[in-house]
């Protein structure tokens, strides 16, 4: 008598990526494809453009690979039907604007955090085995009372009231969110992990400027806001995407993960950019005492 099939234990399986046509979302679609998972779930704004994600080498296999849903994560039926059948969530949806907000709780801060919980209770309804949140390095820094001889970790958090007082609301809506996330696995038993990302920079596989890229560009253009006081992380966005795959397939990951290529201060970072693009009109600022954040 001939013995059963054995099930294939390297098999993928399907998963779902909230924000899929972003720049870090397209990106972590095109590496789950490269990667070979069979059945991916991206999930975008109603109305907003996906047919890129759609040429993405693999999305057109035979059956389908890229499901697309139409979703608002503030509508939790959508949500979970966008998560169904899934082991496997990839929140990367967050509101980041070039500008800044007129009403910043109803631009950034309740999306952040009630479309952040909305996913989670999508999971947990759905029985997802793990989600991977897209948090920030913005949700770790600036935090001014960290002691300045020790090394930053994964227990820093962004002093809500610095950046309160100096209208930085994305920072406020990254942290926001992963506390409630936090607090939601605490109390639901749901596995989560979060990422980190610096300011990713990399190719865009999106038709639209997205915010971090426009920091490149207004550079490359000459810009003479020079932010003198200011460090800037940078990542490539290949770099963040293999980086969100490999906490979702480990087993043992947990916790917070900052996915970073160096700190920079400002200056240095434009000087780099001048140095490597020398056909562009970059400012490049000389002579200036730098304090550090």
């Amino acid at each position: 008598m001939s013995k059963p099939p054995e099930k294939n234990q390297n098999q993928k399986p399907a998963v779902c990526v909230t924000g899929a046509n972003g720049f870090i979302g397209t990106w972590l679609v095109k590496i789950l494809l490269e990667e070979g998972y069979p059945v991916i779930h991206a999930s975008v704004f109603p109305n907003s453009d996906a047919s890129h994600l759609l040429s993405l080498p693999g999305a057109a296999d035979t059956p389908s690979r890229l499901i697309v849903f139409f979703v608002d994560i503030l509508d939790f039926a959508a949500v979970s039907a966008a998560v169904r059948g899934c082991a496997g969530v990839f929140h990367v949806a967050s509101p980041c604007t070039l500008d800044d907000p007129r009403d910043p709780h109803a631009e950034l801060l309740s999306p952040a955090v009630e479309g952040t919980l909305n996913v989670l209770r999508a999971a947990k309804y759905e029985n997802v085995r793990r989600v991977v949140l897209t948090s920030s390095i913005s949700a770790l820094v600036p935090n001014p009372s960290w002691p300045p001889e020790k090394p930053f970790d994964e227990s820093s958090w962004t002093d809500l009231d610095y950046c309160k007082s100096r209208q930085k609301w994305y920072p406020v809506s990254k942290t926001l969110a992963e506390k409630a996330a936090w607090e939601f696995s605490r109390e639901h038993g749901l596995d989560v992990v979060a990422i980190h990302p610096a300011t990713c920079l990399g190719p865009m596989l999106q038709p639209n400027l997205n915010a971090s890229c426009a920091v490149l560009l207004n550079l490359l253009q000459g810009s003479k806001d020079t932010q003198e006081y200011h460090w800037l992380g940078a990542v490539h966005v290949r770099d963040v995407a293999k980086a969100q795959v490999l906490l979702f397939e480990t087993p043992e990951a947990s916790g917070r993960y900052l996915c970073n290529n160096g700190i920079f201060q400002f200056r240095d970072f434009a000087e780099m950019v001048a140095n490597l693009f020398p056909q562009f009109p970059v400012h490049r600022v000389g002579g200036l005492e730098f304090e550090t954040l």
